[in-house]
């Protein structure tokens, strides 16, 4: 099949399947007319490499894992996709505790531009507006 109907029928663009290309994680073959040429498994590879991408994989790592990529994604993991996916989920497990202190930081920011911005206009902290004392 050509790549617009492999595009089509894997639900994706024809820009995506040749970066899988240039990333080596899709293979086609050349049709007499210098078009690329598809068997039917192109569809079932495209859909796993994109679920794989999706879920934090970098290309890298999938093209590490194309051995795997033949069988069910749904099942056990083989030995070298699961030394991948860990290590991806430790990175990914950092990034979230980066994002975490870095929450935790702008939260903290916020709450002292909220206090400061209301002692400077005169408002309480219970949210009741004073009032000005009588004169004498």
């Amino acid at each position: 099949m050509l790549i617009g109907e492999l595009a089509g029928r894997a639900g994706t663009t024809t820009r995506a399947l040749r970066y899988y290309e240039q990333q080596g994680l899709l293979r086609s073959g050349r049709a007499p007319n210098g078009y690329r040429d598809y068997d039917e498994t192109a569809v079932a590879h495209v859909g796993k490499i994109r679920l794989l991408l999706a879920s934090g994989l970098t290309a890298e790592d999938v093209r590490a894992l194309l051995p795997c990529l033949d069988r069910e994604l749904t099942g056990p993991v083989c030995e070298d996709s699961a030394r991948i996916i860990a290590h991806r989920l430790a990175v990914v497990e950092e990034k979230l505790a980066a994002l975490d202190t870095v929450r935790a930081q702008l939260a903290d920011a916020l709450s002292r531009s909220r206090s400061s911005a209301g002692r400077r206009s005169g408002a309480r902290p219970d949210g009741l507006q004073r009032t000005s004392s009588p004169r004498r």
